[in-house]
């Protein structure tokens, strides 16, 4: 039977204890580890949160009742412990923190018998992700998630004492919003009192945000929750955490200077990294000529070269054909892999068709100079010469050319360069390497919608001396927008916001929507743009990202509590799950039965 801490109070942690406690009498309390009877003595590893500690049960000191209690302890009983620190009358374990030390036991009280777990509770687990994100609670006791966690909220205070420090006002906005278009799919909530009506959960709190700025807060940050009813991957969940803010009064340059001071110092206090200011900068598009990407990961080189002038005019037709439709062709000089074999060329020929190439040409230089190429029996000696020189090629590389459209052959090569940067070892983990990417195009044309879309959001400012070509050339128009991006990811965007009604109404007009259809949804923010509004900017962080990035971390699932998984549902809890039929009854709501054949 359970006993009661009745009386008994902690007066430590595990790993608090040191040396220096050597003599006093403590209190612990936590889980045990592992638990070891040597006959006359038995020897208990106690976690908490802090670490392990040691303790020794000897009857002549803890008493027959105690040590009976100690001989029945297992894995995952929760105890207390009173007894004295001593040092280690065995071996130091240098591996632990209290290595030195150890309590021996006067007093014990077993608080809860644990049944045996699915899954040893230790660090590195082997276990299959499902079993423990099934059994999270459990999981959550790892040591090594535990780090990770007691980290996350290190970093979210930091970034609180910064922002409060630089004038920010922390100021929640609504989970419960307006559904509006563009962007990702919105979360739904339907109404009771409004039957027919619906919430929607905020993908951002962009537009309250910017209602704040005209309230006239001038600084505002909030860590926020969203959520976007998407695709999964290893850095993306359905809901997730933002570290949002908005300034008025300011420009691009402001913008980054503050958040430039923000990030080295979280980094310094939470990880004890220095990082250099200011941080180095890239337009979008010499991030795209450079690296296929606008969030280029710059801890390896193996940049892109535009080859198109090199070939125009070839024998090859795949080539000069792309170019007659103007396309581009581009390629990646893969340093000292000529003899990569012909299996493995094949696969990375697969890889490039999965971001949407056709295929991938390949030539490579051999030691005494000669070529082996999938193209090179089109092209003579000479076309082939003017190819490699382009290339910077020598005798030992491997040249890899992806020819389309520019932007499929930025996604293929891009995705490309990355994938071969993680096969090769060339990415030095160790690094983070942190870069703004600024200039982003204002808009992007949408084949599926066969219109211009915001390439960020509808409320972004163009740059000033690029506005005129909105009509004649929106896709040459430039934003005042920037992301910040780590080791190739992006960890949080924003931009100068528009706050002329004439500009935001030019903006909805070139997205398609009519006047009357853009006061629709947005006419809150467009009437309070009729009373004032300051010049105003802002950013927001991925802040499950960024912790990820700075513990080294596979997946955002590793730093978020009660992670979802890839169809967004829930192990622990099953969620998401049917509700009654009165609950559907009062929102007015009825379940269409899926028909046969059909995909859920």
């Amino acid at each position: 039977m359970a006993e009661s801490m009745k009386g008994w109070k902690r007066t430590h942690r595990c790993a608090e204890l040191s040396v220096q406690n050597v003599g006093e009498e403590v209190i612990v309390m936590g889980w045990v580890q592992k638990q070891r009877n040597k006959g006359g003595i038995i020897f208990v590893d106690l976690r908490d949160r802090s670490g392990i500690l040691q303790i020794i049960f000897e009857e002549n000191d803890c008493g027959l009742e105690a040590f009976a209690k100690a001989e029945k302890m297992r894995s995952e009983f929760v105890i207390a412990v009173a007894g004295g620190v001593e040092r280690r009358s065995g071996a130091v374990n240098e591996n632990l923190a209290t290595g030195e030390i150890e309590i021996r036991a006067r007093q014990v009280r077993i608080l809860s018998e644990s049944e045996t777990p699915p899954f040893p509770i230790e660090a590195d687990s082997r276990t299959k992700e499902e079993i423990r994100l099934k059994y999270r609670y459990l999981d959550l006791r790892r040591p090594d998630l535990q780090e990770k966690m007691i980290l996350r909220s290190k970093i979210a205070s930091e970034m609180r004492a910064f922002m409060a420090k630089e004038g920010f006002l922390e100021i929640e906005t609504p989970i419960l919003c307006k559904s509006t278009p563009e962007g990702a799919r919105d979360y739904l909530v339907p109404s009771r009192v409004h039957p027919g009506s619906f919430y929607a959960l905020p993908q951002s709190p962009q537009l309250y945000k910017q209602l704040l700025m005209c309230s006239g807060y001038d600084r505002y940050f909030q860590i926020a929750r969203c959520f976007r009813d998407e695709d999964l991957r290893a850095d993306r969940q359905p809901e997730f955490t933002q570290a949002d803010m908005e300034l008025s009064f300011v420009d691009v340059d402001d913008v980054i200077e503050v958040n430039e001071r923000l990030i080295q110092h979280v980094c310094k206090e939470a990880i004890g990294l220095t990082v250099q200011l200011p941080l180095p900068r890239m337009t979008w598009q010499e991030a795209m000529d450079r690296y296929g990407s606008d969030k280029p990961d710059t801890r390896f080189g193996m940049e892109l070269v535009n080859v198109s002038e090199a070939v125009a005019g070839c024998g090859f037709g795949v080539f000069t054909s792309v170019l007659e439709n103007q396309g581009s062709v581009r390629g990646l000089n893969v340093k000292g892999q000529a003899a990569m074999p012909r299996k493995k060329i094949d696969a990375l020929v697969d890889f490039a068709k999965g971001y949407g190439a056709k295929g991938l040409a390949y030539l490579s230089i051999q030691e005494d100079g000669t070529y082996k190429s999938s193209f090179a029996k089109f092209m003579t000696e000479e076309e082939l010469e003017r190819l490699v020189r382009a290339m910077d090629g020598e005798k030992g590389d491997l040249l890899l050319f992806a020819a389309d459209r520019t932007n499929i052959v930025y996604s293929v090569l891009g995705a490309l360069r990355v994938e071969l940067g993680r096969q090769l070892g060339l990415i030095d983990e160790s690094k983070f390497n942190f870069l703004w990417v600024v200039e982003f195009p204002l808009l992007e044309w949408s084949e599926e919608e066969n219109r211009f879309m915001a390439m960020h959001h509808p409320f972004t400012m163009p740059m000033e001396e690029d506005w005129q070509y909105i009509d004649s050339d929106p896709g040459r128009v430039r934003a005042k927008a920037y992301d910040i991006v780590l080791n190739g990811v992006e960890l949080g965007g924003g931009s100068v916001r528009i706050h002329q009604n004439d500009i935001q109404e030019k903006m909805f007009e070139v997205l398609g929507f009519t006047r009357e259809k853009a006061w629709e949804q947005f006419g809150f923010l467009l009437s309070a743009f009729q009373y004032g509004v300051p010049p105003h900017a802002g950013l927001a962080y991925g802040l499950d990202r960024f912790v990820m990035l700075l513990v080294h971390a596979d997946s955002i699932r590793e730093v978020i509590a009660f992670p979802k998984v890839k169809d967004a549902s829930c192990l622990m809890t099953e969620a998401p799950g049917s509700v009654d039929a009165k609950q559907l009854e009062e929102l007015r709501i009825a379940v269409v039965p899926e028909k046969e054949g059909e995909e859920a």
